[in-house]
């Protein structure tokens, strides 16, 4: 009897605790908790807006020197990083096949001038013999076909005449056709600059055939450089020509480059259907820390102002849960134009809308202004996620 009455005891209690859990489950409420919100202020300072991209920097003039001749390379004058100046010889093609070639073609000139002699003496000859039967035919000394054959032997010297001076003409040019290959077996340096790279080495042989081979690239003064940035055609509105940029590279990631936007080609860039637009921004380089092909992070400042109201992008976002009549009789008051806005402060009747005027946006802060704000106006820039009130615990809690 005593064993069934402890157990009687446990399963009294045990319905007890479980009744009392069941209740505090779904009969205990929760406490009503106001909103809590995260706040930023209004600040004053200057604002800039700007356009960042990439780009890869470049020599202001870089001239790639090609051979119009073919051959092998004799000797090379020249290297990566030496100085040369326009004229000065830097590289040389083996000549001997263009100056046999040369004399070949004035051999030829002076056979085409010889013929050119004989057919001038024929002319003359055959000038004299016609000469000679118009007066003999005068005197009915000869006939009408001895006559004939003497002004056809005359015009056929003549124009065996033509032909040799065409011939001369012809070799003539073959002969400085000759001359210039061999003049382009020597490579002269076109203008003043360092060598940054050499494509060739020595007993190499180079084909021009199809299109000039590069032996050389020659930039002509490291001291002023360039950089290709492509920029997005949803920012290219904002730049003009003559604006500042800013750079970095990562030879110097903690040092600053300035420099000048000089040009905004009309050409675009498509690629996987994203348009760009190359923009060129010169650079000054006089302490030659820039290597051309560096990779360039370029910042290029389109608008600032100073000394201006601004509050953090999330205060204009910020929108507090409210019905949709609430939300609709709101705008109608606020009568929003464009370039306007609305920021938030707290009261104690709650969130309070207060209209602003709209300017420059960045990233992260946006110029406001209005008659009714203030530098260090506390503003809101979000709800915290809290419980409703009224809304039930979920799960099981003693306290």
């Amino acid at each position: 009897m005593l064993a069934n009455k402890k157990i009687y005891l446990w399963i009294v209690a045990l319905i007890i605790i479980t009744a009392l859990f069941v209740f505090m489950l779904l009969d205990r409420e929760q406490k009503p908790v106001a909103p809590q919100y995260t706040f930023g202020r209004i600040t004053s300072g200057d604002i800039t807006t700007e356009v960042l991209t990439t780009g890869t920097l470049s020599p202001l003039i870089m001239v790639q020197v090609g051979s119009q001749a073919s051959g092998t390379i004799q000797s090379l004058n020249a290297d990566f990083n030496k100085h040369v100046k326009k004229g000065d010889v830097i590289a040389q093609i083996e000549p001997s096949l263009f100056r046999a070639t040369v004399a070949q073609r004035a051999a030829n000139l002076q056979s085409a001038r010889a013929a050119l002699d004989k057919a001038q003496v024929t002319l003359r000859d055959a000038k004299r013999q016609l000469d000679r039967n118009k007066r003999l035919r005068k005197q009915n000394m000869i006939s009408e076909s001895e006559m004939d054959d003497s002004l056809f032997n005359y015009e056929q010297a003549e124009v065996e005449l033509k032909v040799q001076q065409a011939k001369v003409a012809e070799a003539q040019a073959t002969l400085q056709l000759a001359q210039v290959n061999l003049a382009n077996a020597t490579i002269y340096a076109p203008i003043d600059g360092i060598v940054i790279s050499r494509d060739v080495d020595v007993g190499q042989t180079v084909a021009a055939s199809l299109q000039a081979p590069t032996l050389f690239t020659i930039a002509q003064d490291l001291t002023r450089m360039q950089i290709e940035a492509y920029v997005d055609e949803a920012y290219i509105g904002m730049i003009r020509e003559n604006q500042e940029a800013q750079f970095t590279v990562y030879a110097y990631p903690e040092r600053p480059f300035t420099g000048k936007l000089i040009q905004i080609r009309l050409n675009p860039d498509a690629e996987e259907d994203v348009v760009k637009y190359n923009c060129i921004i010169q650079v000054d380089n006089k302490d030659l820390s820039l290597k051309p092909g560096m990779t360039a992070t370029v910042t290029i400042k389109t608008n600032e102002k100073q000394n201006v109201l601004k509050v953090p992008n999330s205060a204009v976002r910020y929108l507090p849960e409210m019905p949709l009549d609430d939300l609709s009789k709101l705008r109608k008051e606020l009568q929003l134009g464009q370039d306007q806005g609305v920021i938030w402060t707290l009261s104690d009747a709650g969130p309070q809308p207060i209209k602003v005027d709209i300017g420059l946006s960045t990233e992260s802060e946006t110029e406001v202004s209005g008659k009714n704000i203030q530098e260090n106006m506390k503003v809101i820039l979000k709800e915290k996620k809290g419980k409703k009130p009224g809304q039930r615990k979920m799960g099981l809690t003693l306290f």
